[in-house]
């Protein structure tokens, strides 16, 4: 069920040294693209990452929050054609989330890496790095990275007592039932 589903995915950061069998990165593909975009326009481009040398290039992209994506057994890179759409973030944004739920729902572990508006360095960005390493034409940007891999730890689910509930408004901004 879909509620039990969002109800105990969580991030995570450390994998098994198990491979993603080719059999369900073809359902984590497909799962991406099955995901809902603005006026079907599909700008979206994915990048399916499983040579360990590019995985530990990819870690250094930034210098904070990607350095476990080198111990992942697969990456995959969302990406944006900025020339076809001009909501293209969103649309990445909502791949990658199918991204992240197709991977719990195998038993897989996952974690989002912003790149988009990020530093590799003073003089440049995550996403040129990562465009530069990975051939990608000017106009698609790099929005994400999502690490994928068998967990080797163990997150409960966020209970329903930690939920922000307070931040809900019924019709109207500040209106509580």
């Amino acid at each position: 069920m879909f509620s039990d589903l969002i109800g105990t995915r969580r991030s995570l950061r450390k994998f098994s040294k198990k491979s993603v069998e080719k059999e369900k990165i073809s359902l984590l593909v497909e799962a991406a693209l099955r995901s809902p975009s603005s006026r079907g326009i599909n700008p979206w481009h994915f990048i399916v990452v499983d040579d360990k040398k590019l995985l530990e290039k990819l870690s250094s992209a930034k210098p904070h929050g990607a350095s476990f994506l080198k111990d992942a057994p697969l990456g995959i890179v969302v990406c944006g054609d900025t020339s076809k759409s001009d909501v293209w973030v969103e649309d990445t944004s909502i791949a990658s989330v199918f991204i992240h739920l197709a991977a719990h729902d195998m038993g897989l572990g996952s974690c989002w890496i912003q790149i988009r508006k990020r530093a590799h360095d003073p003089d440049k960005s995550a996403g040129t790095y990562i465009k530069e390493l990975l051939s990608i034409p000017d106009d698609i940007q790099v929005e994400s990275i999502i690490a994928i891999g068998y967990p080797d730890e163990i997150k409960k689910g966020h209970s329903k007592d930690s939920l922000q509930f307070h931040k809900i408004s019924f019709n109207t901004f500040g209106i509580k039932h």
